[in-house]
């Protein structure tokens, strides 16, 4: 279906990290086709912000949110129900990243991306899941990675830690959630240009060999990846739940 479509209209979805690299265009796509967005980060001026340059902003809401605070969840949650009486969705796309390997990297940032990356992925889960299942079912996407599955470039250890928790977990919850009108699916992105972490290294050894490694040669776009979240998001994937979907060029395939 292409951009611009109906297919989420009245579903209210709520994205996580929406100000950061494929957040914006996640919540772009949901708003083009549909959708009234919840976006959070730490940052609540720069997600007013956001909200105010997509499709139809009044229909929006903008929270200022550390995913990693369990008591600000339920705040949320509360401010999300009081504005539209229910959640259809949410997309865990807040994470951080570390490109330290195994032993380069400190023991004071694992903890923290997996603080964030997991963690915080764990917290919407539980406190956004259960929302979801109470006011009448809908769906959970976790973005994930493909360092959730694969090596990479043998760096990333941290984010390879939390993504690949965030991939198991995603699992155990379309299981426990399975007949309680909840599904959980994980996207998993390959190497995106738009990433904070990759967009540095355009022109680099890094870059080539990111593109070396990508079968379709070329890196990816939080348009694509947003293009699978809004499938995952909607009623069009009613019967998909505990799958990863990979956005990643043929990476994981070759």
């Amino acid at each position: 279906m292409p951009e611009g479509s109906s297919r989420l209209t009245d579903k209210v979805v709520m994205v996580t990290g929406a100000t950061g690299g494929i957040g914006v265009d996640i919540v772009a796509r949901l708003a083009a086709e549909g959708a009234s967005v919840v976006a959070t980060d730490l940052d609540a001026d720069a997600c007013r912000e956001m909200v105010g340059r997509v499709d139809r902003p009044d229909v929006h809401l903008a929270v200022g949110q550390d995913i990693t605070d369990e008591d600000r969840w339920a705040d949320v949650l509360r401010i999300v129900e009081d504005r539209y009486g229910t959640l259809d969705a949410v997309v865990n796309n807040g994470a951080i990243g570390s490109l330290a390997g195994v032993v380069d990297e400190s023991a004071e940032q694992f903890r923290r991306v997996v603080e964030v990356s997991q963690t915080g992925t764990w917290l919407g889960m539980k406190h956004a899941g259960a929302l979801i299942e109470r006011t009448g079912g809908g769906s959970v996407v976790n973005i994930c990675s493909i360092l959730g599955t694969v090596g990479g470039l043998g760096n990333s250890i941290a984010y390879a830690a939390a993504k690949g928790a965030v991939r198991t977990m995603t699992k155990n919850a379309a299981l426990h959630w399975a007949q309680r009108g909840v599904r959980v699916n994980s996207v998993h992105p390959g190497f995106i240009a738009t990433a904070p972490l990759l967009a540095r290294y355009e022109g680099s050894p890094r870059h080539a060999a990111m593109v070396a490694g990508t079968p379709m040669g070329r890196l990816g776009t939080g348009v694509e990846v947003a293009a699978a979240v809004a499938f995952l998001a909607g009623d069009d994937s009613r019967f998909v739940t505990g799958t990863e979907l990979y956005v990643d060029g043929g990476w994981t395939a070759a």
